[in-house]
Protein backbone atom coordinates (compact mmCIF):
# COMPACT_ATOMS: atom_id res chain seq x y z
CA UNK A 1 0.00 0.00 0.00
CA UNK A 2 2.84 2.20 0.88
CA UNK A 3 3.83 2.03 -3.08
CA UNK A 4 0.91 3.22 -4.06
CA UNK A 5 0.33 6.01 -1.38
CA UNK A 6 4.27 7.09 -2.49
CA UNK A 7 2.79 6.85 -6.47
CA UNK A 8 -0.26 8.83 -5.31
CA UNK A 9 1.76 11.44 -3.66
CA UNK A 10 4.11 12.21 -6.24
CA UNK A 11 0.85 12.17 -8.56
CA UNK A 12 -1.01 14.83 -6.83
CA UNK A 13 1.96 17.23 -6.95
CA UNK A 14 2.39 17.03 -10.74
CA UNK A 15 -1.13 17.30 -11.19
CA UNK A 16 -1.09 20.24 -9.47
CA UNK A 17 2.26 21.03 -11.69
CA UNK A 18 0.00 20.00 -14.56
CA UNK A 19 -2.85 23.00 -13.38
CA UNK A 20 0.03 25.84 -12.91
CA UNK A 21 1.85 25.11 -16.29
CA UNK A 22 -1.29 24.94 -18.20
CA UNK A 23 -2.76 28.12 -16.37
CA UNK A 24 0.87 30.07 -17.21
CA UNK A 25 0.77 28.76 -21.17
CA UNK A 26 -2.96 29.68 -21.57
CA UNK A 27 -2.50 33.48 -20.29
CA UNK A 28 0.81 34.06 -21.73
CA UNK A 29 1.57 32.21 -25.13
CA UNK A 30 -1.67 30.60 -25.81
CA UNK A 31 -3.54 33.99 -24.61
CA UNK A 32 -4.57 35.45 -28.22
CA UNK A 33 -7.21 32.67 -28.75
CA UNK A 34 -9.01 33.23 -26.08
CA UNK A 35 -10.99 36.35 -27.76
CA UNK A 36 -9.81 35.31 -31.34
CA UNK A 37 -12.33 35.20 -33.98
CA UNK A 38 -12.83 31.48 -36.05
CA UNK A 39 -10.75 32.44 -38.66
CA UNK A 40 -7.86 33.92 -36.42
CA UNK A 41 -8.01 31.41 -34.31
CA UNK A 42 -7.49 28.33 -37.00
CA UNK A 43 -4.61 30.41 -38.13
CA UNK A 44 -2.85 30.47 -34.93
CA UNK A 45 -3.46 26.63 -34.49
CA UNK A 46 -2.33 25.71 -37.49
CA UNK A 47 0.97 28.52 -37.06
CA UNK A 48 1.33 27.19 -33.71
CA UNK A 49 0.65 23.36 -33.69
CA UNK A 50 4.06 22.52 -31.32
CA UNK A 51 2.96 25.07 -28.68
CA UNK A 52 -0.81 23.80 -28.92
CA UNK A 53 0.26 19.92 -28.53
CA UNK A 54 2.52 20.58 -26.28
CA UNK A 55 -0.58 22.69 -23.98
CA UNK A 56 -2.57 19.61 -24.96
CA UNK A 57 0.08 17.37 -23.73
CA UNK A 58 0.28 19.07 -19.95
CA UNK A 59 -3.18 20.44 -19.80
CA UNK A 60 -4.99 17.34 -20.61
CA UNK A 61 -2.93 14.26 -20.75
CA UNK A 62 -0.60 15.06 -18.21
CA UNK A 63 -3.11 16.01 -16.01
CA UNK A 64 -5.67 13.06 -16.37
CA UNK A 65 -3.12 10.38 -15.87
CA UNK A 66 -2.20 12.02 -12.70
CA UNK A 67 -5.41 12.31 -11.58
CA UNK A 68 -5.97 8.48 -12.36
CA UNK A 69 -3.25 7.42 -10.33
CA UNK A 70 -4.18 9.83 -7.57
CA UNK A 71 -7.79 8.59 -7.62
CA UNK A 72 -6.97 4.97 -7.36
CA UNK A 73 -4.23 5.92 -4.26
CA UNK A 74 -7.02 8.22 -2.39
CA UNK A 75 -9.21 5.32 -2.62
CA UNK A 76 -7.28 3.05 -0.89
CA UNK A 77 -6.40 5.12 1.57
CA UNK A 78 -9.68 6.41 2.66
CA UNK A 79 -12.50 3.54 1.40
CA UNK A 80 -12.53 1.92 4.78
CA UNK A 81 -13.79 4.78 6.55
CA UNK A 82 -16.70 5.80 4.26
CA UNK A 83 -16.59 2.91 1.57
CA UNK A 84 -20.19 4.16 -0.11
CA UNK A 85 -18.97 7.79 -0.48
CA UNK A 86 -15.43 7.03 -1.29
CA UNK A 87 -17.10 4.60 -4.02
CA UNK A 88 -19.47 7.51 -5.45
CA UNK A 89 -16.28 10.33 -4.91
CA UNK A 90 -13.77 8.11 -7.37
CA UNK A 91 -16.65 7.88 -9.50
CA UNK A 92 -17.14 11.51 -10.51
CA UNK A 93 -13.47 12.06 -10.18
CA UNK A 94 -12.68 8.78 -13.32
CA UNK A 95 -15.81 10.85 -15.08
CA UNK A 96 -14.04 13.76 -14.75
CA UNK A 97 -10.72 12.15 -16.18
CA UNK A 98 -12.72 11.00 -18.69
CA UNK A 99 -13.92 14.05 -19.86
CA UNK A 100 -10.11 15.88 -19.84
CA UNK A 101 -8.86 13.13 -21.87
CA UNK A 102 -12.30 13.62 -24.21
CA UNK A 103 -11.02 17.72 -24.68
CA UNK A 104 -7.53 16.13 -25.27
CA UNK A 105 -8.79 14.13 -28.42
CA UNK A 106 -10.73 17.53 -29.49
CA UNK A 107 -7.77 19.81 -29.64
CA UNK A 108 -5.78 16.72 -31.52
CA UNK A 109 -7.86 15.62 -34.12
CA UNK A 110 -10.38 18.45 -34.53
CA UNK A 111 -8.86 21.91 -34.61
CA UNK A 112 -11.67 23.52 -37.44
CA UNK A 113 -14.20 23.03 -34.24
CA UNK A 114 -11.93 24.22 -31.87
CA UNK A 115 -11.39 27.38 -34.09
CA UNK A 116 -14.92 27.90 -34.02
CA UNK A 117 -15.38 27.52 -30.04
CA UNK A 118 -12.12 29.25 -28.75
CA UNK A 119 -13.75 32.44 -28.52
CA UNK A 120 -14.93 31.18 -25.30
CA UNK A 121 -13.25 27.37 -25.23
CA UNK A 122 -11.85 27.77 -21.75
CA UNK A 123 -15.03 29.27 -20.27
CA UNK A 124 -16.80 26.20 -22.22
CA UNK A 125 -14.07 23.37 -21.29
CA UNK A 126 -14.28 24.69 -17.43
CA UNK A 127 -17.71 24.47 -17.80
CA UNK A 128 -18.07 21.04 -18.70
CA UNK A 129 -15.94 19.34 -16.08
CA UNK A 130 -16.16 22.17 -12.82
CA UNK A 131 -19.47 20.28 -11.55
CA UNK A 132 -17.96 16.92 -11.92
CA UNK A 133 -14.68 17.66 -10.51
CA UNK A 134 -16.02 20.27 -7.87
CA UNK A 135 -18.42 17.04 -6.87
CA UNK A 136 -15.22 14.83 -6.32
CA UNK A 137 -13.26 17.35 -4.36
CA UNK A 138 -16.28 17.67 -1.93
CA UNK A 139 -17.74 14.50 -1.94
CA UNK A 140 -13.93 13.57 -1.15
CA UNK A 141 -13.30 16.20 1.06
CA UNK A 142 -16.48 15.34 3.41
CA UNK A 143 -14.94 12.11 3.46
CA UNK A 144 -11.64 13.14 5.28
CA UNK A 145 -13.20 15.61 7.42
CA UNK A 146 -15.49 12.53 8.45
CA UNK A 147 -12.93 10.41 9.13
CA UNK A 148 -9.75 12.33 10.09
CA UNK A 149 -8.25 10.65 6.61
CA UNK A 150 -6.62 14.37 6.27
CA UNK A 151 -5.33 17.29 8.97
CA UNK A 152 -8.33 19.66 9.12
CA UNK A 153 -7.14 22.60 7.26
CA UNK A 154 -6.71 20.51 3.51
CA UNK A 155 -9.95 18.63 4.38
CA UNK A 156 -11.80 21.78 4.87
CA UNK A 157 -9.93 23.91 2.17
CA UNK A 158 -11.69 21.08 0.02
CA UNK A 159 -15.07 21.67 1.22
CA UNK A 160 -14.80 25.30 0.31
CA UNK A 161 -13.52 24.77 -3.05
CA UNK A 162 -15.97 22.20 -3.65
CA UNK A 163 -19.05 24.35 -3.17
CA UNK A 164 -16.91 27.32 -4.72
CA UNK A 165 -16.38 25.08 -8.14
CA UNK A 166 -20.58 24.28 -7.91
CA UNK A 167 -21.36 27.79 -7.32
CA UNK A 168 -19.56 27.96 -10.73
CA UNK A 169 -22.77 27.00 -12.54
CA UNK A 170 -24.77 30.42 -10.97
CA UNK A 171 -24.37 33.16 -13.91
CA UNK A 172 -23.55 35.84 -11.67
CA UNK A 173 -21.28 34.93 -9.65
CA UNK A 174 -19.69 31.88 -12.51
CA UNK A 175 -16.24 34.07 -12.93
CA UNK A 176 -15.72 35.00 -9.17
CA UNK A 177 -16.05 31.39 -8.38
CA UNK A 178 -14.42 29.85 -11.39
CA UNK A 179 -10.80 32.30 -10.09
CA UNK A 180 -11.80 30.78 -6.50
CA UNK A 181 -11.86 27.40 -7.36
CA UNK A 182 -8.85 27.32 -9.84
CA UNK A 183 -6.39 28.70 -8.30
CA UNK A 184 -7.06 26.66 -5.09
CA UNK A 185 -7.41 22.96 -6.60
CA UNK A 186 -3.99 23.91 -7.75
CA UNK A 187 -3.12 24.36 -3.76
CA UNK A 188 -5.15 21.51 -2.50
CA UNK A 189 -3.92 18.71 -5.24
CA UNK A 190 0.19 19.89 -3.93
CA UNK A 191 -0.89 20.04 -0.48
CA UNK A 192 -2.91 16.39 -0.77
CA UNK A 193 0.19 14.93 -2.54
CA UNK A 194 2.81 16.82 0.32
CA UNK A 195 0.40 14.46 3.10
CA UNK A 196 0.29 11.63 0.95
CA UNK A 197 4.52 11.75 0.70
CA UNK A 198 4.58 11.93 4.52
CA UNK A 199 2.35 9.51 5.28
CA UNK A 200 3.76 7.23 3.17
CA UNK A 201 7.49 7.49 4.74
CA UNK A 202 5.99 7.79 8.23
CA UNK A 203 5.07 4.09 7.00
CA UNK A 204 8.15 3.20 5.86
CA UNK A 205 10.23 4.47 8.53
CA UNK A 206 7.57 2.68 11.11
CA UNK A 207 8.66 -0.46 9.20
CA UNK A 208 11.92 -0.39 8.85
CA UNK A 209 11.87 0.42 13.20
CA UNK A 210 9.72 -2.16 13.86
CA UNK A 211 12.10 -4.89 11.70
CA UNK A 212 15.07 -3.42 13.23
CA UNK A 213 13.32 -4.37 16.65
CA UNK A 214 12.38 -8.10 15.64
CA UNK A 215 15.70 -8.65 14.81
CA UNK A 216 17.35 -7.15 18.08
CA UNK A 217 15.45 -9.77 20.41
Amino acid sequence: MKDLQKMGGIAALGHAAALVVGMVLSFTLMFPLLDAAPDQALKFLADNQALVYLWNLIVNWGSAITLVIMLLALYKRLKAGSPALMKTATVFGLIWAGLIIGTGNLMLHNFGVVANLFGNYAAQVAAWTALVRSLWVLLLSLVTVRTGGFTRAPSYLGVFLGIAGVLTTIPPITETMFMIFGPGMMVWSAWVGIIMLRRSAAVTVKQADTFLLDHST
